[in-house]
């Protein structure tokens, strides 16, 4: 079998950060990903100024999104959309094949701040938000996006809750008849749980029948026992939300131990970065659709400014901008060039 069984004290230092590491277990042939989120979570996190249990929340999202796309073969994006009537209204996340991650939250200021009111501040707790009392009755869609020319594919799941990784596991139950066990942690920059800046981690094990199609890694899965299935639970079960998320702790040292004693096997990981995909160009075809005449009105104190809801980063247009635009003398394809912080 390809891959590293760890511990391998010969082998090189990998990353310990920003990453989805898969395994196997050897004893039992289940199969898992280990995700560990830095640096690309602080930054989709931190630009547009979310209360904390909305950034806690959608840190989860964005961690359930990059573990669960892991686990897919798809050209394209993938993404995880919840939508809710509580005092987070939606939130988005998704994976493009190539690893880049986004995300956005949309809210009730308002709400959020009375629901924080009531319940007291969001703090270090070892147990995820309960996504029940934040979005209220709603549900979690599924979609993987390849392209115009190919067919998407849609689950959608009630957010039975509690947590957004029991929606997950119902889902899964209900809708794949695949057996998982799955691990959800995000922690804020001043948490005891994590680092200099916000954290998220996940942790999936998959009892995936033979027939699964679709599933990335399948092929060849031995015949999972159920003795077997359940002592990986278990083990997966034991896994601390402050190991998941520890900076110090390299993903193949957790897994280490967690199974050594059945032994796991690690194979190459995926790195992941943050990645939105607004552009200058994309904000000049809208304007341009709209005509000159008809921009005025949207005017800000003499500019059009235009706001990505991922990066929360502005596009800025000022009348001279505007005329050469409509002009046809587009500007270089650079956002750089007219953001402002």
């Amino acid at each position: 079998m390809p891959g590293i069984l760890v511990p391998n004290p010969a082998g090189p230092a990998g990353p310990v950060d920003d990453l989805v590491q898969p395994f196997v277990i050897e004893q039992s042939g289940v199969r898992g990903r280990l995700l560990r989120l830095g640096a690309p979570v602080d930054t989709i996190l931190t630009r547009p100024g979310y209360p904390r249990p909305v950034a806690r929340l959608l840190a989860e999202l964005l961690a359930l999104t990059g573990v669960l796309a892991s686990t897919l073969k798809y050209d394209g994006v993938f993404t995880l959309q919840l939508k809710g009537e509580g005092p987070v209204r939606t939130m988005v996340a998704d994976m493009t094949s190539a690893g880049e991650l986004r995300g956005y939250a949309g809210f009730d200021p308002e709400a959020v701040a009375r629901q924080e009111e009531e319940f007291g501040p969001v703090a270090d707790a070892e147990e995820p938000l309960d996504v029940r009392r934040w979005l209220g009755k709603g549900h979690m869609a599924f979609t993987v996006d390849q392209g115009p020319h190919t067919q998407r594919y849609q689950g959608l799941v009630e957010l039975s809750g509690p947590s957004l990784a029991d929606c997950l596991l119902h889902y899964f139950r209900q809708s794949q008849q695949i057996n998982a066990g799955i691990l959800l942690a995000a922690a804020p920059p001043d948490s005891r749980l994590g680092g200099a800046g916000w954290r998220a981690s996940a942790l999936l094990i998959e009892r995936v029948p033979e027939t699964g199609g679709s599933r990335a890694g399948n092929d060849g899965l031995p015949e999972i026992s159920g003795e077997d299935w359940n002592r990986a639970l278990i083990l997966t079960a034991s896994c601390t939300r402050a190991e998941l998320l520890d900076p110090a702790l390299p993903p193949n040292t957790l897994l280490y131990r967690l199974f050594h004693e059945d032994g796991v096997r690690v194979f190459r990981p995926r790195p992941l970065s943050v990645g939105c995909r607004c552009s200058l160009s994309k904000v000049e075809n809208i304007l341009r659709s709209l005509g000159r005449d008809a921009i005025d009105e949207y005017k800000v104190e003499g500019e059009i400014v235009m706001t990505c809801e991922f990066c929360a980063y502005d596009f800025r247009f000022d009348d001279e901008a505007l005329d050469r635009l409509h002009a046809g003398q587009a500007a270089e394809d650079d956002p750089e060039a007219v953001r402002k912080s």
